[in-house]
């Protein structure tokens, strides 16, 4: 199993930053609303075994909290997780050489980046993000928020992770 390097560990952070930034912008979400200390990221070194998925990128992973000093269920939060799967980007970027690692890392992060605030903003529960019909239909809506959201971006080789991603984006017909 492939696991990356402090190197590509930076390069995630770097991509975090931007993402973050990109989402916000387009959520135009204040920054009260923001993310902050309602998510992290994980790569496969901190990953609990049922984090580890086989397939996919990532996923997310939703767990709830609550203040140490509230007993009341009602003061409950919703954390995230996104847990990035090193074996999976490192074998497709490996196998796709059109693809380079930090504008798929930025696309990835971007993309669960809007699960988590589709699911904060109740815009997708994430109680049945699970169910395979809705997961379809989901998935297309975020891999068409993230192409909005990233289009416009001026960044090296981000054209062939959209053609990675292609198959999943809902096309207007317009």
């Amino acid at each position: 199993m492939s696991r990356f390097s402090l190197y590509e560990q930076e390069l995630i952070y770097e991509a975090v930053t931007i993402s973050e930034e990109l989402v916000n912008n387009y959520y135009k979400m204040s920054s009260s609303e923001w993310l902050k200390g309602r998510y992290e990221i994980k790569t496969a070194k901190n990953l609990s075994v049922y984090e580890s998925v086989k397939g996919p990128l990532a996923q997310v992973v939703k767990y709830k909290g609550k203040r140490k000093d509230s007993s009341l269920s009602s003061n409950s939060i919703s954390f995230y997780t996104v847990c990035l799967q090193d074996d999976a980007i490192l074998k497709a970027v490996k196998d796709d050489t059109s693809l380079s690692l930090y504008p798929f890392l930025v696309y990835i992060i971007t993309h669960e980046l809007v699960h988590i605030v589709r699911f904060l903003k109740f815009y997708q529960l994430y109680e049945v993000a699970s169910e395979e019909e809705l997961t379809i239909s989901e998935e297309r809506k975020v891999h068409t928020i993230t192409w909005e959201i990233l289009k416009a971006v001026s960044l090296d080789s981000l054209e062939n992770v959209f053609d990675y991603h292609k198959k999943w984006r809902i096309v207007s017909k317009s």
